[in-house]
């Protein structure tokens, strides 16, 4: 049966196997032969190495984060509210005249800054770099990820998934709401579910649909542990894998040689993936949510113009997405 397209993130706290399990579940889709976008949000770059690239591989992908003017030059379209490039912020909205994207569509961007690795379309922020140590933070990187998230109106039945810098750095923009699901990934001890008690509590108040997937389960006790602490939030686990550790060593096996009660768990998150209903209204009246906070906290002192300005009143998102659906349906 198709099914909407959905918008998947994976967070966790550092070295929990979030890089490992966003690779495991985008070759797990793309090998269902469903189209998948994967994007490395993360500071440390390894989705890539992750779901089969070389190291050399990895290095030369094209970074969206220092071509954040080509990419908001291409969104920006003919949007009258924007006057310029220039005033294009990682929260701009779309508006009338926006250049809309989704997963299969052979655009300007995705010619120029995917690869294709294992059946999946990866995309890379890009390393944090000598030059911007003391003078940026990373968000500004992965404010290209947001930018395009903004713009994305994903097909019946196409994937998105994003590898998100760990901890509850996400919360640094609006970048965590752009989701339809969102997998927080917990290694069996107390540091890491702090960071599912952090996470939940910040998310309270936007609507995130949040699950925990179990890492690195070496006994019954592990998973009893989990089961005790998150209840119904813990949706399914990944116990101790040959099959991971080789990956991890760089020994690419295909994704049907994974252990069955580890595929199991993968089957677990599509089903749950799939049982989300995607609320294009939300989505886009909380990307005018942090837009508008952004403009008044800081962004309008900044560019010396009220950047709030570029909200399209007129603009309907849920109205743009049922016309795209009934044209594919009409093809």
């Amino acid at each position: 049966m198709e099914k909407d397209g959905m918008k998947v993130a994976f967070v966790g706290k550092g070295g929990s196997g979030k890089t490992t399990l966003s690779a495991l579940f985008s070759r797990y889709l793309a090998a269902h032969a469903l189209p998948v976008v994967a994007f490395d949000a993360d500071i440390n770059q390894h989705l890539g190495e992750a779901l089969g690239m070389s190291e050399e591989e990895a290095a030369q992908m094209p970074p969206l984060g220092l071509n954040l003017e080509r990419i908001k030059d291409y969104l920006r379209g003919s949007n009258p509210y924007i006057r310029s490039t220039a005033l294009m912020a990682k929260t701009t909205p779309p508006g009338q005249g926006s250049r809309l994207w989704h997963v299969r569509e052979n655009n300007p961007l995705l010619a120029h800054f995917a690869r294709d690795v294992q059946g999946v379309t990866l995309l890379a922020t890009g390393p944090f770099s000598e030059d911007d140590l003391g003078l940026k933070c990373y968000h500004s990187k992965v404010g290209a990820v947001e930018l395009l998230l903004n713009h994305c109106i994903d097909d019946p039945d196409e994937y998105v998934i994003v590898d998100m810098t760990a901890g509850a750095d996400s919360f640094a923009s609006g970048l965590f709401t752009r989701f339809d699901m969102t997998f927080l990934v917990v290694e069996p001890t107390r540091k890491s579910l702090g960071v599912y008690h952090q996470y939940k509590g910040y998310t309270r108040d936007y609507d995130v649909s949040l699950k925990v997937i179990g890492n690195k389960i070496e006994q019954e006790d592990d998973l009893h542990f989990l089961q005790d602490q998150l209840g119904d939030a813990l949706l399914t686990s990944f116990s101790r894998s040959d099959y991971i550790r080789a990956l991890e060593k760089g020994n690419i096996q295909p994704i049907t040689q994974l252990e069955p009660h580890n595929t199991s768990a993968l089957a677990d998150m599509r089903q749950q993936v799939m049982r989300c209903e995607q609320n294009w209204e939300r989505f886009y009246q909380q990307a005018v949510v942090f837009h508008r906070k952004n403009a008044f906290s800081w962004l309008n002192s900044s560019l010396g113009e009220d950047v709030s300005t570029q909200i399209d009143p007129d603009f309907s998102l849920a109205t743009v997405v049922q016309q795209h659906r009934h044209q594919l349906v009409n093809k």
